[in-house]
């Protein structure tokens, strides 16, 4: 089993391939793709790039071109609900394009032609990240350090579980977030990738998850230190997180012989 590991910023992508030892460089697409192994588990690693086109693109070179059998994204996203804090994750069930309206042909939200505008996310990898995400946020400051859990306030992260929506448009203003929330009022948080990369999943009947560290609260503050954010607590959390659910997989000659 081939497993993808699609990351949206370079950031997070260069932690994830020091700790591959046996990565070998692909190039499709204008994109490098990355074959070889994380802890002892088969995967292609990649970046994705912004926007939902970007996203659906690579996702569809990584099942057309490499076979994977299962996509995992990771990144961060913009806090939506109530409680949704910076350092928090969100583990997607179910996502969503916000910004998509065919109506009134369609019911906004949908689709056109699929009858969705949920597309959920796979239940048990989902469930699996969720697990390991509350165990490594325990202890931030063994993760990351004193000084940067004191420098962006990362008291007692939380790992949250549900709506993540997507859009081609970087969510920064307190205004536009509480239009989104007041449209989707069960919406975790507001990305620019997920939905897409979900939907051409579900077309291809490949389990897909989504993990988000929450870096900002999409509002007048978003651009904030996001730079030094994704290096310093978003790319960490990610490396843990993906890292962790890969080494609880059975190996890839027990997972075979079943």
């Amino acid at each position: 089993m081939t497993i993808a590991i699609v990351a949206a910023m370079h950031e997070e992508l260069s932690a994830l391939l020091a700790q591959m030892p046996d990565e070998q460089r692909v190039r499709v697409a204008g994109r490098d793709f990355w074959v070889g192994h994380l802890n002892g588990q088969a995967v292609v690693a990649v970046l994705s790039r912004i926007g939902k086109v970007a996203a659906a693109l690579t996702a569809t070179v990584l099942l057309e071109r490499f076979g994977v059998q299962a996509i995992v994204f990771t990144g961060v996203a913009g806090g939506l609900a109530p409680g949704v804090r910076v350092g928090d994750v969100v583990v997607a069930t179910r996502l969503l394009q916000h910004d998509l309206d065919a109506s009134p042909i369609f019911p906004k939200y949908e689709v056109p032609l699929t009858g969705h505008a949920r597309f959920a996310a796979d239940t048990e990898i989902s469930e699996a990240l969720a697990e390991v995400a509350a165990e490594v946020l325990v202890d931030p400051v063994a993760l990351l350090g004193q000084k940067v859990v004191d420098d962006f306030g990362l008291r007692l992260p939380a790992v949250h579980r549900g709506l993540l929506v997507s859009g081609d448009r970087f969510v920064s203003t307190a205004a536009e977030s509480a239009a989104l929330r007041l449209a989707l009022p069960d919406a975790l948080a507001v990305e620019m990738e997920g939905a897409a990369v979900a939907q051409v999943c579900h077309d291809y009947g490949v389990p897909f998850a989504a993990v988000r560290t929450i870096s900002d609260r999409a509002d007048d503050e978003a651009h904030g230190d996001f730079t030094r954010f994704v290096s310093a607590v978003a790319s960490r959390y990610s490396l843990a997180l993906v890292g962790a659910w890969l080494a609880a997989l059975p190996p890839p000659e027990d997972d075979e012989a079943t």
